[in-house]
């Protein structure tokens, strides 16, 4: 989650989002099971992975929150503006395991899925 806490402009160090990179996550962490990844090993392999995606500016308006996919590749950066703007990345913790066997997967499951389908092709 991104909750904005002031108005935050193109110019006021709006985090950058690489659009659709939650989708590119799932294929470097198939197959590390339960244990997962290093953050830092996975960190410099999606990264470049999710080159190609767009970016968009995380801008709004006082009191705007954006609920992002946990594997939503992001970043900060410098504030150009001349009003300091106040953000913060609560987490949102998980309340049960990801299932992605299940009969109806969360939104969160189906996007994983997503990913690895697409990482087959």
């Amino acid at each position: 989650m991104l909750f904005l806490f002031s108005d935050v402009g193109p110019d006021d160090a709006p985090t950058l989002i690489r659009v659709g990179s939650h989708l590119d996550v799932p294929a470097h962490l198939d197959g590390y099971g339960d244990e997962g990844r290093e953050w830092m090993d996975l960190c410099n392999a999606v990264v470049p992975a999710s080159a190609n995606r767009p970016v968009a500016l995380a801008t709004g308006s006082i009191g705007d929150v954006y609920l992002c996919h946990p594997f939503l590749v992001h970043s900060a950066q410098q504030h150009r503006g001349r009003t300091p703007r106040f953000m913060a990345q609560p987490p949102l913790l998980p309340t049960q395991e990801l299932e992605l066997a299940a009969a109806q997967p969360s939104p969160v499951a189906q996007a994983v899925l997503q990913g690895l389908r697409l990482s087959d092709e």
